[in-house]
């Protein structure tokens, strides 16, 4: 069952929070480097650049650059704008308090947005009852995206592929002739290479936010390890609008470092009870004055303009009457690597789906760079854009080989047949993590059903950690790519690096060479031997669970008990049973130790040692943590010789099964576990203690919570009412009697016609 440890409650800020002094009296807490957009004259756009790539993408820390405000329109970036050209346009505001959805007029939010503030106060700000209604993940108004690429420079702006005039700061210090390829291109690296997608591949993440005081974006890192970008174009500024008084508004960002990104997940699931990458708590101050790691506080204001770096923890508090934000993200080299080795297994294990396609990224990028450097002659090799364009590719390179070495199928055994094409158009997704599926995956005949429209696909990663179908085995391949093409483009690119760096072979080496270097089993390898090892399961008849009669211990005369037990087929195979928590299991449900032949469980591997099933999989000669002498099962604590492993992380559990395709189970590891009874202290050896240690880390951290005055959440008590009672009510302008609550808005006047309509039922 997933772990029932307590957890950190929401906890609204006050409206009279004092910024300036909650920084001065935390010793953890520091305003985040802030600059002025003038200063980018001064240090010349080039100089920036660097100082972007060293701080933010590299330093990870977060920037501010003000002054923004000074070369925004106030014509257009306004409400009052707003209003006149998008009022009758719909959009789903979020309420934060129901978590649910509402349909509202741009028009009648930004009407309402004085009662929506006016409602909070010093004394009442943390009644559970009042609406929190924010308009978030909008569209962004043309107009406003075409001034923005005017004034925000250009490598930093949405879906850069190349330099492009502007007139913001630091236009005037950009070099008058810039290194062109023959046809006019410049040469330069993408400022965002989701631009180098196909356009109906890119994701669209330019977007608005516009919230009143009392609304907030929960703690997160940015998607895909990507760079954030949030410029806050507008707020209330105190001044009556409409007859209607006003308060400044600003928003309060809580952020933290990229380094500090493991202790800030730990900290997250076993002091707050909560996983950062679920993004569904919003930290209590006091949550932040205790964390083990430095937060950086910007109190965001018109004009501001934050750059958010890779996979570093933030949250947003909004204040007063109205804000309004543009936001969106970029994908660079950096972000890339980050989103393949850490941001996307991290994102699979909670089944988050993945808008970015990183992989197509890889490959698209790859694509344009080599057309531009294609085209490059020695005299131009000197240039710093070609130098950095150059280094880029060659990162990128690195990845692609990456990718390819683990789409690579066993050396020296024969092809792979009736491997299905499907031409790449980036829309297939895993059906258990909803990753998206650059190449290869597998893909089960027997649940797509006769016609084929319902096709369960799994990706590799998926499929070795022990998820699929329920027909586990059985699977057939799919691919999106013919494979000698993509081995083709490695190695044009390969040959490419070479020439402009005049390096040698040894310097690139081609696929089969780095496949040989590899020293284990590639992803596809395993799939491979997998495919073999694991049962099919014939959906079509399922296990007839057998009742078995058993006399009653009483000697009441009563019916039978009866309990359920099910026997193992003859199809199950050897049966073994793992060295720590002693079950039985199928073979191919057990690592079998290479060294000693004890087996473990991938449960235990997972919880107790943190070794996921991939990690023993690839290995072609596995040692089991016995022989490795640092087993943590009760006999092998009382083995002098031993040092028994204690868990890195905290792992909370999560009922994926929620998430994922209903058709979908886990046969390895079961992710709904936690690993609480495993988070104990060294050296302890009887078995009978460990309840007695968990019991004491609990009373630890409980005391923790109690002198930083963290409170907890109260456990949900169960509705009296459907669940979407309210919701409806909402839409249809019922039960908001309370002068707090928003009217219903006129627009949407056909809801209310639907809800007070009595529906004809349909038979």
């Amino acid at each position: 069952m997933r772990s029932q440890r307590s957890r950190a409650a929401f906890e609204p800020i006050s409206p009279d929070v004092d910024i300036a002094a909650l920084v001065d009296s935390t010793p953890n807490f520091e305003y985040a480097h802030r600059i002025d957009c003038h200063s980018i004259d001064d240090l010349g756009l080039e100089k920036f650049e660097k100082m972007v790539l060293g701080l933010v993408i590299l330093g990870g820390k977060p920037l501010v650059i003000g002054g923004f405000n000074e070369r925004l329109n106030g014509s257009i970036f306004s409400a009052k704008w707003l209003r006149s050209r998008y009022s009758k346009k719909t959009e789903i505001a979020r309420n934060l308090v129901t978590k649910t959805d509402l349909p509202l007029t741009i028009g009648h939010y930004l009407d309402n947005m004085p009662m929506l503030t006016s409602q909070w106060n010093a004394y009442n700000y943390r009644d559970p009852d009042r609406q929190r209604l924010y308009l978030k993940d909008i569209d962004c108004p043309t107009e406003w995206h075409r001034t923005l690429r005017q004034i925000i420079p250009p490598t930093l702006f949405y879906l850069n592929k190349s330099p492009e005039p502007f007139q913001g700061p630091g236009s005037c210090t950009v070099p008058s002739s810039q290194t062109m390829t023959p046809s006019g291109v410049p040469v330069a690296p993408a400022g965002d290479l989701m631009s180098c997608l196909p356009v109906d591949m890119r994701a669209q993440n330019l977007m608005c936010y516009i919230g009143h005081e009392g609304t907030y974006t929960p703690a997160h890192q940015e998607m895909c390890a990507s760079l954030g970008q949030n410029i806050m174009v507008e707020a209330s500024d105190g001044r009556m609008e409409n007859g209607k008084p006003t308060k400044p508004g600003s928003s309060v960002w809580f952020m933290t470092e990229s380094k500090d990104r493991d202790v800030v997940a730990e900290y997250w699931m076993s002091v707050l009870g909560h996983d950062i990458d679920i993004e569904d708590h919003f930290a209590q101050i006091n949550a932040w004055k205790s964390a083990p790691f430095t937060t950086y506080i910007v109190e965001q204001r018109v004009g501001d303009f934050i750059l958010v770096p890779p996979l570093a923890a933030h949250q947003v508090w909004n204040r007063g009457t109205r804000t309004i934000k543009v936001a969106w993200n970029r994908t660079t080299v950096q972000t890339l690597k980050l989103a393949l080795n850490e941001a996307l297994p991290h994102a699979r294990m909670v089944c988050r789906d993945e808008q970015y396609k990183n992989k197509a990224i890889v490959f698209y990028s790859l694509q344009h760079y080599s057309g531009l450097l294609s085209q490059i002659d020695q005299s131009q090799m000197s240039s710093r854009k070609v130098q950095q364009l150059l280094k880029d590719f060659e990162q990128l390179f690195n990845l692609y080989t990456q990718i390819l070495l683990s789409e690579s199928f066993v050396l020296d055994a024969p092809a792979e047949k009736d491997v299905e094409y499907i031409e790449f158009d980036s829309n297939i997704t895993c059906s258990y993590c909803r990753g998206n599926i650059f190449n290869r995956f597998l893909t089960c005949p027997w649940c797509a059903g006769d016609d084929g429209e319902n096709a369960y696909d799994i990706c590799m990663e998926c499929y070795v950690q022990g998820r699929s179908c329920a027909c586990i085995s059985k699977l057939k391949w799919a691919e999106q790519f013919h494979w000698d093409d993509l081995t083709g483009k490695h190695e044009d690119w390969r040959h490419l690096l070479m020439r402009l760096t005049g390096s040698s072979e040894e310097a690139y080496p081609c696929l089969p060479a780095k496949r040989a270097q590899l020293g284990k089993k590639t992803l596809a390898e395993i799939c491979q031997e997998q495919l073999r090892e694991r049962p099919w399961v014939d959906i079509t008849k399922p296990v007839v669970e057998k009742v078995v009669e058993i006399p009653s211990d009483s000697d009441d005369v009563t019916p039978a008990r009866k309990r359920r037990k099910t026997r193992p087929s003859d199809n199950d195979g050897k049966i073994g049973r793992c060295h720590v928590c002693k079950y039985a299991d199928p073979s191919w449900k057990l690592a079998s130790c290479s060294n000693c032949r004890l087996k473990y469980c991938y449960g235990t591997l997972f919880r107790a040692f943190n070794i996921k099933p991939q990690d023993v999989l690839e290995l072609y000669h596995w040692i089991c943590p016995k022989c490795q002498k640092f087993c943590s099962c009760a006999k092998c604590r009382r083995d002098p010789s031993m040092t028994p492993y204690e868990p890195t992380s905290t792992h909370l559990g999560h009922d994926t099964k929620k998430i994922a395709d209903p058709r979908s189970v886990e046969s390895l590891v079961d992710q709904r576990h936690s690993n609480a009874r495993w988070l104990k202290k060294a050296g302890d050896d009887e078995i009978n203690r460990l309840r007695k240690h968990q019991r004491e880390a609990d009373e630890k951290r409980s005391q923790a919570l109690i002198e930083h005055s963290i409170q907890l959440e109260e456990l949900p008590q169960m509705p009296q009412t459907p669940e979407n009672y309210f919701f409806l009510q909402e839409m249809a302008g019922r039960g908001l009697a309370e002068d707090h609550d928003i009217p219903v808005d006129p627009a949407l006047q056909s809801f209310d016609e639907f809800f007070s309509t009595p529906q004809t039922s349909l038979s």
